[in-house]
């Protein structure tokens, strides 16, 4: 994915310290989620084009994750590393897989980029809503290797 990159120089930042938890976080069914909890599940997802975690490039922060455990949503909102990033989308899908893959099917989550953060906003947060967009677009097996490739990478 080297070839014709976008955003050829991010700008990387340090890695946070992890925070140590002494509870284990999913005994309690009803325990509440907070964003920490959350960021710590996305914070590694690398990004399409780049050797980097979401984290390093800034895309994501815990500060970005807001939790409303009473109504049992979710909303993260995430900003492309330049305004025509073309991959915002992948971003939101490997966000909304990694998310699935953690945390009980009873939480809506929404995933948006940050307000002013993209060229084209209202179509990206269209698209990674859309439940039926979200489907179709797992089902490209190039697109679903692609994601796969930034969850499981272990070149961070």
């Amino acid at each position: 994915m080297t070839l014709g990159l976008i955003n050829a120089n991010p700008v990387v930042h340090a890695k946070k310290e992890r925070v140590a938890r002494t509870e284990d976080l999913h005994s309690d069914v009803d325990a509440a989620v907070d964003p920490l909890e959350i960021y710590d599940f996305v914070r590694d997802i690398r990004d399409p084009e780049h050797p980097y975690s979401l984290e390093q490039l800034s895309v994501l922060s815990e500060e970005s994750i807001t939790v409303d455990d009473k109504l049992g949503r979710i909303l993260i909102t995430f900003t492309p590393t330049i305004q025509h990033c073309s991959m915002a989308t992948v971003i939101g899908l490997c966000l909304r897989v990694k998310l699935k893959q953690c945390f009980p099917p009873h939480y809506k989550v929404d995933i948006k980029v940050s307000p002013g953060s993209h060229a084209d906003e209202e179509s990206v947060n269209k698209q990674l809503n859309d439940k039926e967009r979200v489907a179709a677009a797992l089902e490209n097996p190039n697109l679903r290797q692609l994601v796969d490739e930034c969850l499981y990478s272990s070149e961070l």
